[in-house]
């Protein structure tokens, strides 16, 4: 496997974060340079919020702190991520183009005084950040410090849907686009229910508030709708920057923390993906969901190496209760992302704000300033990420797929569905759980991709399938995959409507049944499944009443409303097998599930002991097997070859301490790195 870097100008694992002198006088910028050397900083994020400061008036520009700053950090060896600074319109902006301020749903426009952008169609905004792009493109494309640009800052947060009259414009010529004529229009939307027939373009609309449940069809479109203008917007930049300018261009995603916009399809228009995470405080095993986002951030870029553009040193400030990191957790966590792929470790942000919204999100350097711990752990992982550097490049394979489908997310949050319990967000967790624990690798992957790869594909919330995905899948059966399917899946097409032939139609000949009824239960009931060989298992939620059309009932219903009706069922179908459970599994019950999936897929788990995550990337000559204990206490696993932070030979086993990290180099043909064991 050669390794291809997409930013060859940066040797090794990149360590930094975003950078905002202009909060700071000069004397500041000295030091901050010095402490940068010192914490083994090679890479930070400048521009990002400073358009008010860069173009004073409409195309009055002002470039010369800029100028110095980038001197400045080039000749301390700080490379630059150059930032467009169009999340953040001046007020000179809004007082000149009133009309580009967003509106709501409910009709409120948006003030000045905090972030996000203007209207995504406002035409002055889009003039505006083409010409500001343009000019920092023209005037640094050949500054030695600037080795990538950052286009704007996490498209669709806070400011997503606009509702105002260029937006409800752009709309209608986006569905004329779409759908070419009203005809076409009225099937797509089913707006013979309801009364809802257009005879004239002009009467199409925004899924503006209204008296009660709008359009399904309607609301699904205009999220469509606003990733691809928000998608424009961010291809606008980057052609400014690209008719100058021959480093790689990103954006900042928020991949498993912003449901906007539509990564597949942004991934496919950025050089190099990146991404922002958070740990959410009020989850106890936050780096559960740290590693869906990194394993998310990996996958939407085809398995490429990507780039980490925030997290945070400790606490933020956004959250209602903030809780701060631990001692050790900074590393582990920051690990756990170059463990799933990232080549670069990167914070929001360098030296904690004095003022504005964000002064008590923790930085690299905190108010408490360089006798802190926070600043002693900043340290330490840049000398940790120094020893690292030939992981950069190398890459992170997996057998087990888990599909996340955007547009299938966005139909499902729609209102009026069956239950409030119906939550894809849950079931994606729900599943991936597991396998983090049993320290299966997983991707995650679109339904219409190719699957061959993967001896087990994941449909844990289907809810919209196309038919064309639907026939993907079944070809995946066909030719020896192992599909296990959750419930309230293929249920409509991409239009939201029920796909012809019932529920779980398209995917019948994959799993040799249908699903006939909804059984939905009523909150805090549960139901029991009988399962041969286990002593009852507990479901809760949801149950529905299957047809059998070739699948044989592996579990049934002992209660509940499908009470002795099939529950859990296995399909053969071409030399693959197609799974389907109807009911909502938690804890040791997901398990049995599992463990007989697994069987057929031919995956046999890693031994590891609880709380310890072992991630394995490939490298041209050698495999990295990047270890993190989340444990209090040691746990001794199987590994061989050089421990790379310590020089340290692994001869078969390693200790890790408690809470903390490890990472083995096994060249290429040595025994004993890629499965390890408690």
């Amino acid at each position: 496997m050669t390794q291809h870097h997409p930013w060859p100008e940066l040797r090794g694992i990149a360590y930094g974060g975003d950078y905002n002198p202009e909060q700071w006088g000069r004397d500041v910028w000295r030091e901050d340079v010095a402490l940068m050397r010192e914490a083994g900083v090679d890479l930070v994020s400048v521009g990002i919020f400073s358009w008010a400061l860069i173009e004073l008036r409409e195309g009055e520009f002002d470039f010369d702190w800029l100028d110095e700053l980038l001197d400045l950090l080039h000749a301390n060896g700080v490379s630059v991520d150059l930032g467009t600074p169009t999340a953040s319109p001046p007020a000179w902006f809004f007082a000149d183009h009133p009309d580009a301020r967003v509106i709501t749903a409910d009709g409120t426009v948006m003030g000045f005084g905090s972030r996000g952008m203007a209207s995504h169609s406002s035409t002055a905004y889009r003039e505006a950040i083409v010409r500001i792009a343009g000019a920092l493109a023209e005037r640094y494309a050949d500054h030695p410090a600037v080795v990538m640009w950052h286009v704007h800052n996490e498209y669709g947060v806070p400011v997503g849907e606009d509702f105002s009259p260029q937006s409800v414009a752009a709309f209608r010529e986006w569905l004329r686009e779409r759908y070419g004529d009203l005809d076409g229009l009225n099937r797509a939307w089913g707006t013979a229910f309801w009364g809802q027939h257009y005879t004239d373009w002009a009467h199409v609309g925004a899924p503006a508030a209204a008296p009660s449940v709008v359009n399904p069809a309607q609301r699904l479109d205009f999220h469509r709708f606003t990733d691809h203008q928000l998608l424009q917007c961010f291809i606008a930049e980057r052609d400014a920057i690209r008719a100058h300018a021959a480093q790689p261009i990103t954006t900042n995603f928020m991949a498993n923390q912003s449901w906007t916009t539509d990564l597949w399809t942004w991934a496919r228009e950025v050089d190099i993906v990146a991404d922002d995470h958070y740990l959410w405080a009020a989850d106890p095993e936050g780096e559960i969901g740290l590693a869906i986002a990194a394993d998310l951030s990996r996958s939407v870029g085809g398995g490429a190496p990507w780039i980490l553009m925030e997290h945070s040193t400790s606490a933020v400030n956004w959250q209602p209760r903030n809780i701060a990191k631990r001692p050790g957790e900074m590393a582990r966590n920051s690990l756990t992302h170059l463990g799933r792929g990232a080549d670069a470790i990167l914070f929001f942000q360098w030296r904690a704000s004095r003022s504005g919204a964000e002064k008590f999100h923790s930085a690299m350097i905190p108010h408490a300033g360089t006798g802190s711990r926070v600043w002693r752990e900043v340290v330490e992982l840049g000398a940790m990420l120094d020893r690292l550097d030939e992981v950069q490049g190398s890459r992170v394979l997996a057998d087990v797929a888990i599909l996340w489908d955007f547009e299938s997310f966005w139909a499902q949050d729609l209102e009026w569905r069956p239950s409030v319990e119906l939550d894809h967000r849950e079931r994606i967790r729900a599943f991936y759980e597991p396998l983090w624990r049993a320290g299966i690798t997983i991707d995650f992957a679109h339904p219409g991709q190719d699957l061959s790869a993967y001896k087990l594909v994941i449909a844990p919330a289907q809810y919209l399938l196309s038919t064309a995905d639907a026939a993907n899948l079944t070809r995946y059966v066909e030719a020896g995959g192992t599909l296990l399917v959750s419930f309230f899946s293929a249920i409509v097409d991409e239009h939201d409507a029920v796909h012809a032939g019932g529920f779980g139609a398209p995917l019948e000949p994959a799993l040799g049944v249908r699903v006939e009824e909804f059984l939905p239960l009523r909150e805090g009931d549960g139901v029991t499944l009988e399962w041969p060989g286990e002593n009852g298992l507990a479901a809760d939620a949801w149950t529905e009443d299957l047809v059998m059309s070739g699948a044989e009932a592996i579990a049934t219903y002992v209660d509940g409303p499908g009470a002795g009706r099939p529950a859990v069922t296995r399909n053969r179908h071409g030399a693959g097998t197609g799974w389907y459970v109807s009911t909502r599994l938690h804890g040791d019950a997901l398990d049995v599930l599992l463990g007989a999936v697994y069987a057929d897929a031919g995956i046999e788990p890693p031994a590891l002991p609880d709380g310890v995550e072992a991630i394995t990337r490939r490298g041209d000559d050698a495999d990295y097997l990047v270890l993190v204990n989340h444990r209090e206490d040691a746990a001794e696993l199987a590994a061989s070859g050089t421990e790379l932070l310590t020089g340290a030979d692994a001869p078969g086993t390693l200790r890790v301490p408690g809470g903390g990290v490890a990472v083995v180099r096994t060249d290429r043909g040595r025994e004993g790195g890629d499965r390890p064991d408690s």
